[in-house]
């Protein structure tokens, strides 16, 4: 829904905005188009996360997810650097665009915006690819009322300047609103410990399990936008006498810190095998 409607509003914001040689407008359709590949790349990340894991793809493509949300960052920062290009260009040479045509057009763009906003937002807090589509048309929506202002400034006061200016904007808010998403992308492509994820408590709270004498291979990484994953080594006095140990761990894990996927190696402490990674492991 939230593609049909966009491609819907770029034509017609692009068609009005040559007509009117309106660059706030044409710059903003240039935007909504950068949006829906956005959007596309999320639904299609989403679908491709579904698949179930393979023998050589054994986390499955969650991590698609991933790569979308950064993709879909660099596809807005793309789109800031020509929109500012182009408005300077435009703010040497203004034009004289009609301010009636900008205003109407730009108020449609309002609306279909805060709609398609409205659809991704009950995820936005808890998966980074529903975020980016959220940040996208959330955008779009501010962005579009600054067009509707800069419209109201040429029709009402003759301003022509101001429909670069407001392009100029236009850019900077996109840029603000792009940056912590692909910081965030770019720290999951890394494998870094997703930021919802306070490792040091979760050290303690391994550590401070019964019969815990020591920790090792402590890794926390994340498998998509929304799975976290969990590896470690703990040294034990004495073994657990069930799986009753491991299950409430793992409980605790996906209640207490969001990790839903751990794997938990146990080792005695009186062993005459070295683990490998022990002896490699800084913690």
């Amino acid at each position: 829904m939230g593609v049909v409607l966009n491609v819907g509003f770029v034509i017609v914001e692009a068609v009005y905005g040559v007509m009117s040689d309106s660059l706030a407008l044409l710059t903003d359709a240039g935007h909504n188009l950068s949006d829906v590949l956005g959007l596309l790349l999320a639904w299609g990340a989403a679908v491709l996360a579904k698949k179930k894991p393979s023998i050589r793809r054994t986390y499955g493509y969650s991590r698609a997810t991933i790569i979308a949300s950064l993709f879909s960052g660099l596809l807005l920062m793309g789109a800031v650097g020509a929109i500012g290009w182009e408005a300077i260009s435009r703010l040497m040479e203004p034009a004289q665009p009609a301010g009636m045509t900008i205003m109407i057009v730009a108020s449609i763009g309002v609306v279909i915006n805060t709609v398609t906003a409205l659809f991704f937002l009950s995820g936005k807090d808890h998966d980074l690819n529903i975020r980016g589509a959220f940040l996208h048309m959330a955008a779009d929506a501010v962005v579009s009322f600054g067009v509707v202002l800069s419209g109201a400034l040429i029709y009402f006061y003759g301003f022509n300047w101001i429909d670069p200016l407001i392009s100029l904007l236009i850019a900077a808010v996109i840029f603000l609103s792009t940056w912590g998403l692909l910081r965030d992308s770019l720290n999951l492509a890394v494998d870094a410990v997703p930021p919802n994820v306070d490792p040091e408590a979760v050290r303690k709270y391994l550590s401070g399990l019964p019969g815990v004498r020591a920790l090792h291979d402590l890794h926390i990484w994340p498998m998509s936008t929304t799975d976290t994953a969990l590896t470690a080594h703990l040294v034990m006095d004495v073994f657990p006498d069930s799986d009753r140990f491991l299950n409430d761990v793992a409980h605790d894990l996906q209640d207490r810190f969001d990790i839903n996927h751990p794997t938990i190696q146990m080792e005695r402490h009186d062993s005459d095998v070295m683990c490998r990674q022990s002896i490699h492991c800084a913690d």
